[in-house]
């Protein structure tokens, strides 16, 4: 997420929101949003909804959920997903902000 993060001001030129779902519970999840200072939205699911609506992992070897990266458009449509297989396996802002170019 300090990925995201430090891109922040690049994605709001591009007209992006970010949106990171996290697993842990709502007050665990706010303490961590407050405690890194992230400008972007932040929603707890503890419950794992959103990660089985969209078919993100768990692998409970490498400590819990995957790393899953979506682009949605502005109507409301998946365009891309990446899958990562670690925590190492995520794409760089540089290459987001070139499929947000191509939307």
């Amino acid at each position: 997420m300090m990925q995201l993060h430090q891109g922040y001001n690049k994605f709001l030129e591009k007209d992006t929101k970010i949106v990171a779902i996290g697993p842990e519970n709502a007050k665990k999840f706010k303490d961590y949003w407050e405690e890194n200072n992230f400008k972007f939205y932040g929603v707890p699911d503890e419950k794992q909804s959103v990660l089985k609506l969209y078919g993100q992992k768990i692998n409970l070897f490498k400590l819990g959920r995957m790393p899953a990266q979506m682009l949605v458009d502005k109507e409301g449509v998946l365009r891309y997903i990446h899958y990562g297989h670690s925590m190492k396996d995520i794409p760089e802002n540089s290459e987001i902000f070139e499929l947000i170019d191509k939307l």
